[in-house]
Formats: C-alpha cells, sequence, structure tokens
C-alpha cells in the first residue's frame, strides 16, 4: 500500500475528519471574535468531542487519552492556519471555508465511527449511530459552547448525511464491498451531497405548528 492508500483508507479518514475540524473550530473561534483560549478550547472540542463520546458508548477509554497523535494533528493545523493567516480572510471567504471543512470532517468522521461499529460486529443501528456520534458530537458541543443552535438542528442535509454515508458503509461491509475505492466514492459522494445540500439552500421538511389568525 502506497501513502495515498494509507492516507485514503478508513483509518486515515479518522486524521482527515481531525484536520478538517480543527480547522472548521478554528475558523469559528476566529468569527467569533474570541481570544486565543477560546478559539483552543472550541478547536479542541469540535475536532475531540465526537470521538470522545463514541468511545464511551463502546466502553473503552477514550483514544486521545492514550494516543497523541489527533493532539499533534491538531496542533500542526492550528499552527498552519495561523501561518497561512486564515484568520485575516474576508468574512465571505471565512464562512465558505468553514461550510467546506466542516463538510469534510462530517463524512470523515461518519466514517471513521461507522468502521469501529462494524469491528466492534453491531447492527445496523449501532453502526449507524456511531458514525453519527462520532460525526456531529463535536459540532454540537462547539455550537452550544458559542451560543449558536447547532447545525444539526436546522440546518438542510447536515446529521441526514453522516446517517446515509455510515449507513452506506454498513451495507458494503455486509457485503463484504468495503474496499479501498468503494469507501472513497462513498467519501467524495457524502462530501458533495452535504455541500450541494448547503449551496442550494435543500433541507428536510420542518414541522410547524399553525399560527392562529389574530383577533379582530
Amino acid at each position: 500500500m502506497n501513502w495515498m492508500d494509507l492516507l485514503l483508507d478508513l483509518d486515515g479518514y479518522s486524521i482527515i475528519g481531525t484536520v478538517a475540524f480543527a480547522v472548521s473550530g478554528y475558523l469559528l473561534g476566529v468569527r467569533k471574535h474570541l481570544d486565543l483560549l477560546g478559539v483552543v478550547i472550541v478547536t479542541l472540542l469540535t475536532a475531540i468531542g465526537g470521538g470522545i463520546i463514541r468511545d464511551m458508548l463502546v466502553g473503552r477509554m477514550p483514544m486521545v487519552f492514550l494516543d497523541n497523535t489527533n493532539l499533534v494533528v491538531i496542533a500542526l493545523t492550528v499552527l498552519l492556519a495561523w501561518l497561512v493567516r486564515l484568520h485575516k480572510r474576508e468574512n465571505e471567504v471565512l464562512t465558505k471555508l468553514f461550510i467546506i471543512a466542516d463538510s469534510i470532517g462530517l463524512v470523515a468522521f461518519s466514517l471513521a465511527g461507522a468502521k469501529l461499529g462494524v469491528e466492534f460486529h453491531l447492527n445496523a443501528f449501532g453502526v449507524i449511530l456511531l458514525g453519527f456520534v462520532t460525526a456531529v458530537g463535536g459540532g454540537i458541543v462547539r455550537d452550544m459552547m458559542v451560543n449558536d443552535v447547532p447545525f444539526i438542528l436546522h440546518k438542510d442535509f447536515y446529521g441526514t448525511v453522516s446517517i446515509v454515508v455510515a449507513a452506506l458503509l454498513f451495507v458494503l461491509s455486509r457485503f463484504g464491498w468495503d474496499h479501498l475505492l468503494a469507501v472513497q466514492l462513498v467519501f467524495v459522494a457524502g462530501v458533495a451531497l452535504r455541500l450541494l445540500a448547503h449551496w442550494g439552500e435543500l433541507s428536510l421538511p420542518k414541522l410547524a405548528a399553525q399560527r392562529k389568525g389574530r383577533d379582530n
């Protein structure tokens, strides 16, 4: 396996997700005008929050407490973001970069979480739940920390994309089709769906109570 295959193997998606969510956390901290410590906290919560919740669900010590890889990746990502002065970009550019990074992180962590579910021989619900929690857990904590309504509760197909990606990986694994190329195609399709939903302003139907007419 060459270095490109290793990067895009299932284990590599955890690293991809960590980098992407670290960038999105960093950008959100900048957009919210947080101080240095605030940016670091939001970045960490975004990048490792979902993984910690996932590991607790399967009854194991969170890997971030045992392995420094993700912490090093986050530190290098934030340092690079600072060196290229992402925080100095215009607000419109920051918003686009945030959406792209968040989309990549969402799909990458969905695959990484679902993969763990497959390794634990969980049923479809378990695999999808682990993929979902890994992908959206950090974002929920992040948004609550900065007093935003979490994306998953009101934005386009955010959570739905995670469910679809995790479900596809489960189906692929059941038929023995979860080889490198197939998973890469799921990754690309998932990111494309998320970006299409966002920029096309697509969303699931909302259930809203009818407003009563004004009394005369």
